[in-house]
């Protein structure tokens, strides 16, 4: 099937020139523009799915899956506006919607907060030019860890790794963002800890992060620390997180990423968690208007603290994208994970097998001036 899918998209556009600028995955950045006026800019995207998981749970979640974890039955992944004013020097950012990305952010807390539930970012921020950029931004925001993002149109693949899905989501607190030159930028933070606007605790996490461009922008190395205690109702037993994304731009076609992340939790019984895992993708843009997306991984949850069961997880997705228009953009992947212990439920069973193959068609509509244009025009 999803070669049906690539040789439609081959011989819709024989004659498209490949794409000059493959993106490569990036921290969390502004809203791709829709209207701007005078600092301020409004957007918004709608992404909807369907997931054929072939073990056919019969609660319909499909395991791993971070965002988009219904399965056999058409979801809404995401409906977002995102509204935003550069800060000169005050200024603010709010992305708010609807969906199992708002859910699965919620699920997600140790310390649920009804009123930001539908608050993927909410912060303001205040920057000085006479700072050399220095900026400052105070609320709730995505984590800065990891090669994926919370949009989907700005990751390679449909679904998200087991790297994003088992890492923070976001923070809430200060963050301070500096550039040293004009190719490396460094930055601190002060949160509450993971996925948290309440603290579930008194202490606070500690984030420091790096992002250096080299090889004339063909290469970028993002370095991602936290550390802070993380365990419910006790400042004892603190959780290290470090994450290495290294992104790679090959050619005007090519682009290469690697991720990886190394844990560890110490639980309120003293014992030691330990978790890592490492991941690499690539995109290939065949056309202006088509590209393919290899992902294999690798996680240890060797304490089985993420997941209840200790194991090695695997996973390898392969996803073509055909971009409609420059607002529309349709995806087809087949994800493969297995494990080396029986995790995944099958049918009514929960723990029965050690593998789930799954089949999605993802579709994102993005709001913007000229929507319903021809990607060719």
């Amino acid at each position: 099937m999803l070669l049906g899918f690539c040789a439609v998209a081959l011989a819709a556009d024989p004659d498209a020139a490949p794409d000059v600028s493959v993106p490569p995955p990036a921290p969390p950045s502004a809203p791709a523009a829709a209207w701007v006026y005078k600092g301020f800019s409004a957007s918004g995207y709608l992404d909807a799915y369907y997931n054929l998981n072939f073990n056919d749970p019969s609660n319909r979640i499909s395991q791993d899956m971070a965002l988009n974890t219904t399965s056999n039955q058409l979801s809404l992944n995401s409906v977002t506006g995102s509204f935003q004013l550069d800060p000169a020097p005050l200024g603010f950012r709010v992305d708010t919607g609807y969906g199992r990305t708002y859910d699965a952010f919620y699920n997600s807390e140790p310390k649920h907060t009804d009123w930001s539930q539908y608050l993927l970012n909410a912060f303001v921020s205040y920057k000085v030019k006479e700072w050399k950029g220095l900026q400052f931004d105070f609320g709730k925001f995505v984590t800065s860890a990891g090669a994926e993002v919370t949009e989907t149109y700005l990751n390679w693949n449909y679904s998200r790794s087991l790297l994003f899905a088992l890492g923070p989501y976001y923070h809430t607190g200060l963050r301070v963002t500096m550039p040293v030159d004009s190719n490396w930028t460094l930055g601190t933070q002060v949160v509450t800890g993971w996925n948290l606007v309440r603290d579930n605790n008194t202490g606070k996490t500690i984030g420091i992060n790096s992002s250096n461009t080299l090889a004339r922008g063909k290469v970028t190395i993002a370095n991602n620390y936290y550390a802070g205690p993380e365990n419910d109702n006790a400042n004892a037993g603190w959780r290290n997180f470090y994450d290495l994304v290294v992104t790679a731009t090959e050619s005007q076609k090519l682009a290469t990423y690697l991720n990886v992340d190394i844990g560890s939790n110490r639980n309120i019984d003293h014992t030691m968690s330990r978790f890592y895992g490492i991941a690499g993708a690539g995109r290939y843009q065949i056309l202006h208007t088509f590209a393919i997306s290899p992902r294999l991984e690798y996680y240890c949850d060797c304490d089985g603290f993420w997941s209840g069961v200790p194991q090695h997880l695997k996973e390898f997705t392969l996803t073509g994208e055909r971009k409609l228009n420059d607002s529309l953009i349709a995806r087809l992947e087949w994800r493969r994970d297995w494990s080396d212990k029986p995790f995944f439920q099958s049918g009514g069973a929960p723990l029965a097998l050690d593998h789930q193959s799954m089949l999605t068609l993802g579709v994102v509509l993005l709001f913007k001036p000229g929507m319903f244009q021809s990607a060719r025009e």
